[in-house]
C-alpha cells in the first residue's frame, strides 16, 4: 500500500515524512512504483491504496527511447483487445502514428497481434501484471491531457529554461535549410522490410548457380589448382563465352551491360536495328567519367560533335531538357557532365531495346553455341 511505501522510505534512508512522501512522489511520477486503482494519479496516496513496483525493463534510468513505433504497436494490440474501444486522446495519436509511420504500419499491425497471441497464452495474473506494467511506462511516456509530464523535467528534459535567449535565433538562410531538409525526407522512398527481404532472396536463388564459391565452378576451381582453363574461357572478349555467362545477360540490364562480351553482343543486335550509337554513346561516356581525367575537356567536346551537335554524324535522339541541361553543362565540363544525357540512353536502351534483344536471334544463336565446360579429370 501507499502507507507501506512511505514507512519503508522512512525506514530506509532515515528522513522526515515530509521528505519521504516527496521522493515517493517521485517514485511514483517516474514510473518506479504505479497505481494500481487509479493509474492515472501519479501521486503518493498514504492510506491504503495499491501500488506495484515496475520492472526494471521500463525503468527511466534503462534509457529506452520511448519509440513511435513501439507506442503504435501498444495502441494497436490495445485496439485489438478492446474491440476499436480507446481513449480520446488514445485514438488521436493512433491516427497521427498511422499517418506518420504509414510506411511501415504493416509491420506495426503483425507485432500487436503476435503481441496480443502471446500474451492470451500466459496465465491470467501474468497477463494482467503486464498490461499494468505497460500501462504504467505509457502514461509516463505518452503523458495524456492534463498530466504533468514529468520526463520534460531534469537533466534530460527537451527544453533547458537557463538557455541563453540569443542562441535560439535563426535566420531565414536556417529556416529554408531545414525546410528543404524535411522536404527531401519526406520525399524519400521507403521500402516495407518485408519487400527487401524478398528481394534479397529473389536475388540470391537467381545468381547462386553462377556463384563459384557456393556452387563451384568448371572445369576447375583456380583458386586452389594451377589450371588456368577457368579464366582462358572466362576472358573479357572470348570468342565463345560459357553457357553460364550468357545466361546471366538475361538475368537484368545491368548484367548484359557489364559484361564486354555482352556488350559486344548487344551492339551487333543494336547496329540490325540502326541503332547502334546509343551503345557507343553510353561507353563513349563510361570513358569520359573513368578514363584519363586530363583529357576531359577534348573527349567532352569530341562526344558533342559526333553524338550531341546538330547534324552529327551518329546523332542520339534526346530529349529537349535533357539537351539543354548538357549543352549547358558543356560549357564548364567536367567528368560528370554528360550524366543525364548517358542515364537517358541507357533507360531507352533498358526499356526499348534489351527486351527485344533477348528474343532476337543474335542472342539466341549465342546462347546455342555457348560453352559448357566439363569438370577436369583429377590427376
Amino acid at each position: 500500500t501507499g502507507n507501506d511505501i512511505l514507512q519503508w522510505i522512512l525506514q530506509r534512508l532515515q528522513i522526515t515524512e515530509e521528505e519521504a512522501l516527496h521522493l515517493g512522489d517521485l517514485f511514483v511520477k517516474y514510473g518506479y512504483i504505479y497505481p494500481l486503482q487509479e493509474p492515472k494519479n501519479l501521486t503518493l496516496k498514504t492510506d491504503g491504496s495499491l501500488y506495484r513496483f515496475q520492472t526494471p525493463y521500463f525503468w527511466p534510468t534503462q534509457s529506452w527511447p520511448a519509440d513511435d513505433t513501439d507506442y503504435a504497436i501498444y495502441l494497436a494490440k490495445k485496439n485489438i483487445k478492446r474491440k476499436g474501444i480507446l481513449e480520446e486522446y488514445e485514438k488521436e495519436h493512433y491516427n497521427m502514428l498511422n499517418q506518420k509511420i504509414n510506411y511501415k504500419w504493416d509491420f506495426v499491425i503483425m507485432q500487436a497481434k503476435e503481441q496480443y497471441k502471446a500474451g492470451k497464452e500466459r496465465k491470467k495474473a501474468d497477463r494482467y501484471a503486464l498490461d499494468c506494467q505497460e500501462r504504467a511506462y505509457w502514461l509516463v511516456n505518452r503523458t495524456p491531457p492534463g498530466m504533468l509530464d514529468v520526463l520534460e523535467y531534469g537533466l534530460d528534459r527537451v527544453t533547458d529554461p537557463n538557455e541563453n535567449k540569443v542562441n535560439q535565433k535563426k535566420t531565414m538562410t536556417v529556416y529554408r535549410r531545414e525546410i528543404m531538409y524535411y522536404q527531401q525526407a519526406i520525399m524519400k522512398p521507403r521500402v516495407k522490410s518485408s519487400v527487401s527481404v524478398g528481394g534479397l532472396v529473389k536475388y540470391s536463388e537467381q545468381f547462386l548457380s553462377s556463384d563459384p564459391i557456393l556452387s563451384g565452378c568448371l572445369p576447375g576451381n583456380p583458386w586452389i589448382t594451377d589450371d588456368p582453363e577457368f579464366w582462358d574461357l572466362n576472358a573479357k572478349l572470348v570468342e565463345i563465352p560459357t553457357r553460364m555467362r550468357v545466361e546471366r545477360w538475361a538475368f537484368n540490364f545491368s548484367e548484359l551491360i557489364r559484361d564486354p562480351k555482352g556488350r559486344q553482343n548487344f551492339q551487333l543486335f543494336l547496329r540490325k536495328e540502326f541503332s547502334g550509337e546509343n551503345l557507343s554513346f553510353w561507353e563513349a561516356c563510361e570513358d569520359l567519367k573513368y578514363g584519363d581525367q586530363s583529357k576531359v575537356k577534348e573527349k567532352a567536346e569530341e562526344i558533342y560533335k559526333l553524338f550531341l551537335a546538330p547534324g552529327a554524324r551518329r546523332w542520339i535522339n534526346i530529349d529537349g531538357t535533357t539537351m539543354g541541361i548538357t549543352v549547358k553543362g558543356l560549357k564548364h565540363p567536367h567528368r560528370y557532365v554528360l550524366d543525364a544525357a548517358q542515364t537517358h540512353i541507357y533507360m531507352l536502351m533498358k526499356k526499348d531495346s534489351y527486351g527485344r534483344y533477348l528474343k532476337s536471334p543474335v542472342y539466341k544463336e549465342m546462347l546455342a553455341k555457348a560453352v559448357v565446360p566439363q569438370e577436369a579429370v583429377k590427376k
